[in-house]
């Protein structure tokens, strides 16, 4: 089956075509056929990128005004026999739908209807900046491909194992039970795939394992996996909870934010911009939130570069180390996401000082793996420390056709 799979933001069309199907995930022989995005969705400056397996890559410069024209655009891409791959779009079989938030409705993808349609859209109230640009990506998909089935794969869903005691607050109960004000986490189907991933990597079920995932990319999350199941992560009712992130600020105490509010004044939504968008890694460095430009000027003496490190790379291993005590042990550590596959530094840091726990990090593996997949812990380790690839589009894709063909 070729299944299309889409990342629908607010500005922007995430792409991949891949083929797959039950036996081929069980053989490991699954393949992507094409991928691409489309940038600045609504702008005359709209950029579409486009890459076909041996075929020429394709850069344009379009004006592409709504989401319905840029899937039009991939589907004409997808089907062009010049750069395309595919001769007709009704080779696609099947779409998977990259939905951010399910709330407590959904604990497993699942192929959309009418009542599973209405209730992602009920689920918008929880992610307004995320789920209403999913919803809008589903319904133009639908429109011009009407006679396949779509299917929509939550972020949250792989955190629904969480136990009550791990994703309720110290709050009233009835402000969970009216708004639904719980940990839900985020981030879901990477940390499902590093679980897949280490299941290979270990060489035995994730049944009989327990496994600490950091994703670490622009926004960054850690989960807590015993036998295969999230039992605690850190992305709370929104993705600001947790770790210090690029533009995030993460964990602070919340009476802070009332206390900046009141000084200086901000509405609502200028607080949220200040959390969102001008915290973490750029708020404290007043640099970059790119971590590969933080390390270069921390090199060259920048101390506030630097003091934005350290501030992540502690709170980092704070959340292994208490990971590590929720689970009552870790056979093993895998790193992801932008800075986690390709930062040494970060790596290393995060895991300096926690020898205590068993965890020790081979230099020259780490140095020699950066960018890639394997162990970088030293033989003597007690918990194995890996970095891991994510790849979140294969698990729409593999979601999408277990779905379909009712297997999950």
């Amino acid at each position: 089956m070729l299944v299309l799979v889409l990342n629908c933001g607010s500005s922007s069309v995430k792409f991949q075509l891949i083929r797959t199907s039950p036996e081929e995930i069980e053989a490991g022989t699954e393949k992507k056929l094409a991928r691409g995005n489309i940038e600045k969705i609504g702008m005359t400056t709209s950029t579409v990128n486009f890459q076909a397996e041996g075929r020429p890559p394709v850069k344009e410069t379009p004006v592409i005004l709504e989401h319905r024209l840029a899937i039009e655009r991939v589907l004409t891409l997808l089907t062009d026999p010049n750069v395309g791959i595919i001769k007709d779009r009704s080779e696609i079989g099947a779409v998977g739908h990259r939905v951010v938030h399910g709330g407590e409705k959904f604990s497993r993808s699942q192929v959309i209807g009418d009542e599973v349609y209405r209730q992602i859209v009920d689920c918008c109230e929880l992610a307004p900046l995320h789920n209403p640009h999913n919803v809008r990506g589903y319904e133009s998909a639908r429109e011009l491909l009407p006679n396949v089935p779509h299917v929509a794969v939550f972020d949250t869903s792989f955190h629904q194992t969480m136990p009550e005691h791990a994703y309720l607050y110290g709050l009233p109960m009835v402000v969970y039970r009216r708004h639904g004000i719980r940990r839900y986490g985020f981030h879901g189907t990477s940390h499902r795939y590093l679980t897949y991933r280490m299941e290979k990597l270990l060489g035995k079920p994730a049944s009989e394992f327990n496994l600490i995932t950091c994703h670490l990319g622009n926004g960054c999350s850690i989960t807590a996996v015993e036998r295969g199941k999230s039992i605690d992560t850190s992305m709370g009712f929104t993705p600001l909870e947790g770790l210090i992130m690029g533009t995030r600020s993460g964990d602070l105490d919340p009476a802070v934010i009332l206390h900046i509010m009141a000084k200086e004044e901000l509405t609502l939504h200028e607080a949220n911009t200040l959390l969102n968008k001008h915290s973490g890694l750029i708020g404290v460095s007043g640099v970059s939130n790119d971590m590969r430009e933080l390390v270069k000027e921390a090199s060259r003496g920048n101390k506030p570069a630097q003091t934005a490190i350290n501030l992540f790379c502690y709170r980092l291993k704070k959340y292994i180390s208490a990971y590590y005590g929720v689970l009552g042990g870790a056979d093993a550590v895998a790193f992801t996401g932008g800075i986690g596959e390709n930062s040494t530094l970060i790596r290393e840091l995060s895991c300096q000082g926690l020898e205590c726990l068993g965890i020790q990090i081979d230099r020259e593996r780490n140095e020699k793996l950066n960018g890639g997949e394997g162990k970088i812990s030293t033989d003597d380790s007690r918990v194995g420390v890996y970095i891991v690839p994510t790849d979140e589009e294969m698990v729409i894709a593999r979601d999408t056709v277990g779905a379909v063909a009712g297997r999950l």
